[in-house]
């Protein structure tokens, strides 16, 4: 919907732009991809032919330009990983004034939801910054505090975004355990909260990873920088770490700082998870999908946890032998070292 004094011409060049940035996005997106090195000597397929489930993978070393894959144009349930989306829209209207981290918003009952988080056991109305918002969102993967962020930045701006940045298979169909509103694609009852691939998912933690803010490919904004930072920050401090950081990172990370920095998303049937892995040899994208799960505990030894868990290590064994590293990548400001 347009605002009442937005005329017809108005309302056309706004489509046209948003169908040229989309354009411009695949178009780049496609690019970056011609360039990379399948790795054929990394044997995911055995670990994901030995679950019992189906399993969709796609790892970028960015350093090397060395990717592995297994089924990543397949497209699969979310669950949380979609809140990475948001946290892109998030950047970019920050970076066009349109939202702030410092900006105050409300909490209010009717968007307390059930499920994972804080936010829906407080008392409301509660002020709160966007950056608060944004932090729960990730680290505990707060469903209220998701719901707010989405009231504040818009389900279709967020969604625009996403096509803006060349995700096609990528959406957010709706708020979290609200039904959806209007009329909805076919395909979203199969998907329920949001729908993507696992190279899609990768690119959207690339683009923090090498701030690729700028969704048309033009100049970094000065800002970009610290607001990547901010982001990964967040996404850094994650505290579930049972499914890809599994068996790669043992140190005490609440003194030391992590070299992960993730999004997980759960459903009975759906592990997934998605992370920048700071390795001794560069940093190392992998998101990871599974579904049609057997094993539906919610324990810490799902075996779709497992399973990603196993995904990663193999990866960074093959990619960096001597480990990951925390210090390895510029976490406060990636453009100050440029890309990686």
């Amino acid at each position: 919907m347009f605002p009442s004094g937005v005329t017809r011409r108005s309302r056309i060049l706004h489509v046209t732009l948003a169908a040229a940035l989309a354009c411009i996005g695949a178009a780049l997106l496609h690019s970056q991809q011609t360039s990379l090195r399948e790795d054929t000597h990394l044997d995911q397929q055995s670990i994901a032919a030995a679950h019992r489930g189906m399993v969709a993978v796609y790892a970028h070393n960015l350093k090397t330009g060395e990717t592995a894959s297994l089924d990543a144009d397949e497209a699969v349930k979310t669950a949380s990983t979609i809140k990475m989306g948001i946290l892109l829209d998030a950047a970019e209207q920050i970076r066009a004034g349109q939202a702030s981290l410092d900006e105050r918003v409300v909490l209010t009952k009717a968007n307390q939801v059930q499920g994972s988080g804080v936010l829906g056991q407080l008392t409301a109305p509660l002020s709160l910054t966007l950056r608060d918002v944004l932090h729960l969102m990730v680290v505990v993967s707060d469903n209220t505090a998701t719901n707010v962020a989405i009231d504040r930045l818009g389900l279709a701006h967020i969604n625009a975004t996403l096509r803006a940045a060349g995700l096609t298979q990528t959406v957010l169909y709706k708020k979290v355990y609200v039904p959806a509103q209007g009329p909805m694609p076919a395909d979203q009852p199969k998907f329920g909260l949001g729908k993507t691939t696992a190279r899609e998912m990768a690119s959207i933690m690339e683009r923090l990873t090498e701030c690729r803010l700028s969704l048309d490919g033009s100049a970094p904004l000065a800002g970009d920088g610290p607001l990547c930072g901010a982001l990964l920050h967040m996404l850094r401090e994650q505290q579930d770490r049972n499914s890809l950081p599994r068996y790669i990172e043992a140190l005490d990370t609440s003194e030391h700082g992590s070299a992960i920095a993730n999004k997980t998303g759960a459903l009975d049937q759906v592990r997934n998870d998605v992370a920048l892995i700071a390795t001794k040899n560069g940093p190392v994208v992998i998101a990871a999908f599974t579904w049609e799960n057997a094993d539906q505990r919610w324990t810490g030894d799902n075996e779709a946890e497992k399973t990603l868990g196993k995904l990663a290590q193999a990866i960074v064994l093959r990619w960096s032998p001597d480990g990951l590293d925390a210090g390895a990548f510029q976490w406060e400001n990636p453009v100050a070292a440029g890309r990686p």
